[in-house]
């Protein structure tokens, strides 16, 4: 009975132990779940803590500000960026609703926005943003009173399940005012450099790099008489001429190789009529931030004008302005290359022309119809030559032709036979025919000749001019080692030098008369040469010589111990006689000593003798000339300023030189009254002269009414055919 009852109750006892050990099992498997989730939720957090590091860490790098917001406009979250951007502070702004946040947003006229609107909660439709839209506002941050609203480029976008199990609205900003302002200065840079080029008064244009127009201005257009738009696309080097290609070329090469940064070239461009314009093109390279040649700017100036002037002021450098023809200078050059050419002397003859009787014809018909005759020898001399050589004017009625050709012995007297017969028929001047001869002398290309050069060889052909005038005139002859060169230009110095000793120069008599009455005041001594030979030669002969030569000072020693014993011999003690005076005769005294030296000892009034100061451009008013010219002065011997109103010094002369009275040019005496600028200037330097006070002279009178203007426009004396030519001492009343 104990062992039944004692069975059950331990068959209790083990069902309660079995039931313990599974609870305690069971507390187990719960007890390490539990620590196996504390364990995976401390990771997690972990991992949450690690990402916002990161985020919080990726939002201070980023340019870009991140706002999350509910549906509702609820600040979910902001990032430090973002709340910059917005001027707001970010724990602040978290947890609050949008349109409470302290900030104005403006749009592009400057008027204030909803931000809820702006910043994504919702777009201006009243629907939820979609991704991709995007917008840009002004924020105007506060206590910031009249700063400029910073510019910002505003996203949003719809993020699913972005709070919870909601969506939220992820909105992205980006502070865009540093970039706007770059591209606003660009777009102003771009403006201004538009317009500086569409209105720049020269060609501008822009260049690719292979060499085609970009772009050009209105003036580059013009320039080449077309239109912008004919001209973009269109290869710059086409519009070249053909000679300048490839110069352009070379320098195109040189800028892209970096050897220059810029060059300029003077070249011819053909506009779209047909005429040709000379440019000076000025080229430079643009590079690009890297360093590699991008496009090229070009400038493009018109220089036609100035090009014409400068040849018209070398023509006329080289060239006689009465005839057109070559002067000594250019005919030099001319002879000079020709024979530094190989073989070129062989092929070149030299003719030396002096016309005969040429001063009567100045005297009897004045110098204008001497002018007439010079200009039609100059075309008979140029029909002859007939583009065989060049013709030259060396001065007064001396003419030489450098003939070239292949057979140049015959071309020379073929163009001496043509020139002797263009001029048989008489020249017609002023209703009357007049006969004009020429004296001819030829120079080969001899070895005797050529050995001196240039020089040599128009020596030669001067010496056989001068066999010709003296064995006739009217005819040609040869030059031959028997004449001897010294009978040419050197040999007439020394005769130059004989006629002063010999007293074979002698003066002439201009009268100088008062222009109110008519009464004769005194005349201008003018120098003639009876030459032995070639008769009355003209100053125009023989001055250039004695000046070169070194003769001045004792011509006009010559010249003033004549006038002074004329002076003396003068029944009229009241007439004065004017003399001309070179600069190049002044500077050493010797003249001027022997002036007054003349007047003390024949013992005529100073007064009575007049200086003519000629050449007044070579005037230095500092030298010792300006000293001569006061001694003069002081002396009582009256001083006159000649060829007035010509030289663009002329009126400094006035204020720096001690004269007494100015003489007024032919070539504006010759133009009144027809010519309306003559007159003008006439008037004006007369009434500049009587200002001065001084003693007004108006030469080249050839007319009635020339001296009754001059008269009443303040020019008291005259002189001039009107009044009488100049005539030797023997022929005056």
């Amino acid at each position: 009975m104990i062992d039944a009852l004692t069975d059950p109750l331990g068959a209790v006892t083990a069902t309660i132990s079995v039931v313990a050990l599974l609870a305690l099992v069971s507390v187990l498997v719960l007890l390490a779940r539990e620590r196996r989730q504390v364990r995976r939720a401390g990771e997690l957090l972990l991992l949450a803590r690690e990402l916002r590091h990161r985020y919080d860490a990726l939002q201070m790098v980023t340019k870009e500000g991140v706002l999350v917001q509910s549906l509702g406009g609820r600040v979910l979250d902001m990032s430090e960026r973002a709340a910059s951007i917005l001027g707001v502070e970010r724990d602040h702004a978290v947890g609050q609703a949008i349109g409470d946040l302290p900030m104005v947003l403006l749009n592009e006229q400057g008027l204030a926005m909803n931000p809820a609107a702006v910043l994504g909660t919702r777009s201006s439709n009243g629907h939820l943003p979609h991704a991709g839209e995007s917008a840009l506002v002004g924020v105007a941050l506060p206590g910031q009173h009249g700063a400029r609203a910073r510019m910002v480029q505003v996203a949003s976008r719809l993020v699913p399940a972005g709070h919870g199990n909601e969506p939220a609205v992820l909105t992205t900003l980006v502070d865009v005012t540093g970039r706007r302002e770059v591209e606003k200065a660009l777009e102003r840079s771009e403006m201004q450099f538009r317009v500086a080029m569409e209105n720049a008064p020269i060609g501008m244009a822009l260049v690719g790099l292979d060499w085609h127009l970009v772009e050009v201005n209105t003036a580059f257009a013009e320039l080449l008489g077309t239109s912008v738009e004919a001209l973009r696309g269109y290869d710059l080097g086409a519009l070249s001429q053909p000679d300048d290609r490839q110069v352009e070329r070379r320098h195109v090469e040189s800028l892209l190789a970096g050897t220059q940064h810029r060059f300029s070239q003077e070249k011819r461009y053909q506009r779209a009529d047909g005429h040709l314009v000379w440019v000076v093109l000025d080229v430079a390279l643009i590079r690009s931030a890297s360093g590699d040649p991008d496009h090229f700017v070009v400038q493009a100036r018109d220089t036609t004008e100035s090009r014409l002037h400068s040849e018209l002021l070398a023509h006329r450098a080289m060239h006689d302005p009465l005839t057109g023809l070559a002067n000594r200078t250019l005919l030099q050059e001319v002879l000079q290359s020709v024979l530094e050419q190989p073989g070129g002397a062989q092929h070149v003859a030299v003719l030396a022309c002096d016309l005969d009787g040429f001063k009567p014809i100045n005297d009897r018909f004045g110098h204008a119809a001497g002018d007439e005759v010079l200009v039609h020898v100059a075309g008979v001399l140029r029909a002859a030559t007939a583009g065989r050589g060049t013709v030259a004017r060396l001065g007064g009625d001396e003419f030489v032709v450098v003939v070239q050709d292949e057979d140049s012995a015959r071309a020379v007297f073929e163009v001496a036979s043509s020139i002797h017969a263009g001029l048989r028929e008489p020249v017609r001047i002023q209703r009357r025919r007049v006969p004009v001869r020429v004296s001819i002398g030829i120079a080969l290309a001899e070895p005797e000749t050529l050995a001196g050069g240039a020089p040599a060889l128009l020596a030669a052909a001067d010496a056989a001019l001068y066999r010709a005038k003296a064995t006739g005139k009217s005819r040609t002859e040869v030059y031959d080692p028997s004449m001897e060169t010294a009978g040419g230009r050197e040999g007439m110095r020394a005769e130059l030098l004989h006629g002063i000793e010999a007293g074979e120069l002698m003066l002439y008599y201009q009268p100088l008369v008062d222009l109110t009455n008519g009464r004769l005041m005194g005349h201008e001594a003018l120098l003639r040469w009876l030459h032995p030979h070639r008769g009355l030669l003209l100053p125009a002969t023989f001055l250039p010589l004695a000046q070169e030569s070194g003769l001045g000072v004792a011509l006009g020693i010559r010249v003033v111990e004549d006038a002074v014993a004329y002076l003396a011999r003068c029944a009229d003690q009241q007439r004065w006689l004017s003399i001309n005076v070179s600069a190049d005769q002044l500077g050493d005294g010797e003249l001027v000593s022997h002036l007054l030296a003349a007047v003390s000892r024949h013992r005529v009034a100073p007064g009575r003798l007049v200086v003519e100061l000629t050449e007044s451009s070579l005037v230095d008013s500092g030298t010792r000339i300006r000293h001569e010219l006061t001694q003069l002065r002081s002396n009582g011997v009256p001083i006159l300023l000649d060829d007035f109103g010509t030289g663009v010094s002329s009126l400094s002369y006035l204020r720096d030189l001690p004269v007494n009275g100015v003489k007024l040019d032919m070539s504006f005496t010759s133009g009144i009254p027809d010519d309306p600028a003559a007159a003008r200037v006439s008037r004006a330097l007369g009434a500049l002269a009587r200002e001065l006070s001084m003693i007004t002279i108006a030469e080249g009178i050839e007319t009635e009414e020339q001296a009754y203007f001059l008269q009443r426009n303040g020019w008291r004396y005259g002189q001039g055919w009107l009044f009488g030519g100049a005539q030797p001492e023997e022929t005056l009343a």
